[in-house]
């Protein structure tokens, strides 16, 4: 069986998530917070409570009942009943903004109009405008605001008091993955290794023979991961070699691979809305000494990293353990970013892992390991791996093998 066979089945043998079971554990989160409902707009947490996929809707989700309101437009009059029918999740649509509005507010006067909850990182100033407006036309609101004299600023503080800000509510309950969803993030990282282990022997054929560019080696890794399976790449793919793969996060640039010289590979895919997150650093034929230095300390740090991660442990020891190898190394400096991230339906999620985080891991949890040395005059070295957290330690995700001469 061919490769892409294999991986046709796996996609097609993916088990389900258990998206029935996310908003009885929202209702749970806000069973303390002082307010009524909770209004929803950020299109990720959307579809990890509703199931639903769309480009615009707005999810309110009331205390006083178990479903939720989906509003959206009338490009989502099929879609939209179709992937929330596992949850209760009534769907409202309307074609104008107008429409939606009215929806909206006959959503919130449903809930008593007394204090709504909004997402704190995802709410413009323009957004909460709109939002006090609404409470300003709403009884009893309306009637309490008739019979004060009272000033335009009054009026605007008492509706604004009404909105309360909730930060990270569905962002803190996504952190903890159930096996379906896993299996997604499992099947992204194996498109994302399928592709890249038939592409780097092209690399090498290629920059023996005159060259490759990093945006060509980008735009095959792109091209190979949709056909295999992939519904886009997980972010923008990061190819950088020589000089530019001291930037962390370099773009693909028409510069040719030149044999001997290090090349920063991070890349990723997407199944299911799942995503991946892996990089590899390479070299075509042997690089320096102190770029084979480079690339030996951060394989020591990533693994050190990978090794340490575990239910209990937590991602301020993770972020000092890789971090103090590369210090003791002499290039601590060098090292100019955070250890890891939480991945899921983003590419960066909740937790961090970095030197100014103590988040205790759980297992379920999703996370990148990605120490790196970044120097002007060698070059960068980045190595990762996404990996799930275990009761016992972790398992890795990410598998393509860790070699630096191809």
């Amino acid at each position: 069986m061919s490769q892409n066979s294999q991986l046709s089945e796996r996609l097609a043998d993916l088990p389900p998530m258990n998206v029935a079971a996310r908003l009885p554990r929202l209702h749970e989160a806000l069973a303390d917070e002082d307010c009524v409902a909770f209004i929803v707009t950020n299109l990720t947490n959307i579809r990890w409570l509703s199931g639903f996929t769309g480009s615009a809707g707005t999810l309110v989700v009331s205390k006083k009942s178990s479903s939720a309101i989906l509003i959206t437009d009338g490009r989502y009059a099929f879609q939209a009943p179709e992937e929330t029918s596992a949850q209760d999740v009534e769907v409202q649509i309307s074609t104008s903004v107008a429409e939606q509005r009215e929806l909206l507010k006959a959503a919130i006067d449903k809930t008593g109009s007394k204090r709504i909850g909004l997402e704190a990182e995802h709410v413009s100033w323009s957004r909460q405008q709109l939002l006090a407006d609404m409470f300003s036309s709403l009884r009893p609101l309306k009637v309490m605001l008739e019979k004060l004299p009272w000033t335009r600023t009054q009026v605007y503080s008492v509706m604004f008091s009404l909105l309360k800000p909730l930060s990270g509510v569905v962002e803190k309950l996504r952190r903890s993955k159930d096996p379906g969803e896993i299996a997604r993030i499992e099947a992204a990282a194996e498109i994302a290794d399928a592709s890249l282990e038939e592409l780097l022997p092209q690399l090498s054929e290629s920059v023996r023979s005159g060259g490759m560019t990093e945006q060509e080696f980008a735009a095959a890794h792109d091209h190979l991961m949709r056909l295999n399976g992939a519904s886009e790449q997980a972010f923008e793919t990061i190819v950088a070699a020589g000089s530019n793969g001291a930037r962390p996060h370099a773009r693909p640039g028409a510069r040719a691979i030149q044999p001997g010289e290090l090349v920063v590979i991070d890349s990723g895919a997407v199944v299911d809305g799942y995503r991946s997150d892996m990089t590899r650093t390479i070299s075509v034929g042997e690089p320096s000494k102190t770029a084979q230095r480079m690339w030996q300390v951060v394989q020591e740090s990533q693994q050190a990293g990978v090794e340490a991660v575990k239910s209990g442990a937590t991602t301020g020891q993770i972020d000092k353990i890789c971090r103090d190898i590369i210090q003791d190394a002499g290039w601590g400096e060098a090292f100019m970013h955070s250890t890891g991230h939480g991945v899921g339906l983003d590419i960066h999620e909740i937790p961090g892992v970095s030197a100014n985080t103590e988040e205790t891991l759980s297992e379920g949890e999703v996370i990148t390991v990605e120490p790196g040395i970044y120097l002007l005059d060698h070059g960068g070295v980045r190595i990762e791996d996404t990996v799930s957290v275990t009761a016992t330690g972790c398992r890795p995700l990410t598998k393509t093998p860790k070699v630096l001469v191809i």
